[in-house]
């Protein structure tokens, strides 16, 4: 018998017609702490993001000096 995670990964990309999406708990349902970690992840990785493509930029800019 296959077991099923107590948790969810939501899926930012999959169609709202998805039967996996369709159990995915909308975003004012979970807890506000839950929330707030979440976004404060999201922030981080985007942040994390813009910081890795200067630090590209940079190497190429020193590349062509």
């Amino acid at each position: 018998m296959p077991r099923h995670p107590k948790t969810c990964q939501l899926d930012l990309f999959s169609s709202l017609l998805d039967a996996e999406t369709a159990h995915t708990p909308p975003w004012q349902a979970l807890p506000d702490q839950t929330r707030q970690a979440l976004t404060k992840l999201m922030v981080r990785l985007i942040l994390d993001h813009i910081d890795g493509e200067r630090a590209v930029r940079r190497e190429e800019a020193d590349h062509d000096a």
